[in-house]
Order: structure tokens, then sequence, then C-alpha cells
């Protein structure tokens, strides 16, 4: 049976959107990771779940973009990493959530699938976008998307608990920078959580080279 068509394709892992027909292989991944999830995140584990959730990170507002990270070799999906929260304008800024599954973590595949993203992230929109210029291209960086039209983003967050140290590695490796800390910050597992702000604009993206463990955000 032939894979869906990536948006991106590294060395063992490659993106594609989040499709309806996705959700019991998705659900069923989630049940299996509460362990390696809780208390960082809680991605929808039914399918009635699912498919809000999947269509409004498909849907193309332009608010939000979703991605499956895929291995290529199986097409099964590892893991996901979304860019929320899209401003336009003088900011041009996304905020990040992501998370490895289970059978997939700590084999570097999360973090494969995060270089694509900021690639793709970074990358001028169709026609040029409105952002000047892609992001610099850096040792390591991996090859962009498929259709070479992407999110013409300048900055993007994310947002971690400081005890979360797996997805603090994870950025910290990818050249993220820590801008500070806001108090109360999320509503996370029945109280509002400080998070640290981590965050790495275009002409950064790559510098670091890939490396550094997978985590879930």
């Amino acid at each position: 049976m032939p894979f869906p068509r990536y948006l991106a394709e590294g060395d063992r892992v490659a993106l594609r959107p989040f499709r309806a027909a996705d959700g019991p292989e998705f659900t069923a991944r989630v049940r299996e990771s509460r362990g390696l999830h809780h208390p960082w995140l809680s991605p929808p584990d039914t399918l009635e779940a699912y498919e809000p959730y999947a269509a409004r990170l498909s849907g193309g507002d332009g608010g939000r973009a979703g991605f499956l990270v895929c291995e290529r070799a199986t097409g099964a999906i590892a893991g996901f990493v979304n860019v929320n929260n899209i401003v336009r304008g003088a900011f041009q800024c996304g905020a990040l959530g992501y998370g490895a599954f289970a059978h997939a973590a700590g084999r570097g595949l999360l973090g494969e699938g995060l270089d694509l993203v900021l690639a793709h992230a970074f990358a001028p929109l169709a026609g040029g976008g409105s952002r000047a210029g892609a992001a610099g291209a850096g040792p390591g960086t991996p090859t962009g998307p498929a259709d070479k039209a992407g999110l013409g983003l300048h900055r993007l967050e994310a947002n971690i608990q400081p005890g979360n140290t797996a997805s603090i590695g994870l950025v910290r490796s990818r050249g993220f920078r820590l801008e500070g800390l806001s108090p109360d910050f999320l509503f996370v597992d029945g109280a509002w959580r400080d998070h640290e702000r981590w965050a790495i604009t275009a002409g950064a993206a790559g510098a670091s080279g890939p490396g550094g463990p997978d985590g879930a955000g």
C-alpha cells in the first residue's frame, strides 16, 4: 500500500498533514504513550476527540498547521509537531507543540521531524510570502518540503514546563534560546503551570545542527 505524499523528508522520517483516516493509529499510539506524556501533554486518545483536533490542524485557516512525523521505512506515525497560534503582520510567529510516541522515543526521530518542521516553517510562502528570505542553511539542515512553499514565519516559540528536561534538551539542541519564565502560563493537568519561554528566529535555524534527545512538549 503506497504511503501518503510527504511534505518533507529526512533520513529516517518524513512529514505529512493530519488526516481523518489517521485517527485509529494516532489515538492508539497516544494511549500507549500515556506514561511518557503525563503530565506534560494530553493529545486526543479517542476518535471523538481526534476528529475535531485533526480538522483544526489541517483546515487551512492559517492560524495553525499540524504535521505527523512518520517513519519512512514503514509509514508508521512516530510523533507529531504542531505550529499553533500563528500571528502574521509584523510578528510572523507561531507556538510549537510536539510529542514522540512511546515506541519511537529515544531514537531521535522526533528531533529529525522537528528539524523538518523548522525548515518548512521558515521557508517562504508560495509566491515569496510576507517575510523576506528563508532560514539560512547550516550543517545538517534537512532538505526543504517537496512543494517548496513554507509557512513564511520569522519566529517560533516553545513554552515548556521547567521540569520537562527532555523537551528543553530537544529545543536547546536545535538552537532555541531561553527568553524567560511565564508564571501560571497554561492550564495543564488540573492546574496553572509555570512555563519557560524558548524561541528561535529564522536566521538561527539549523545553526546548531541536528542532535539531542526527543521530548514531549
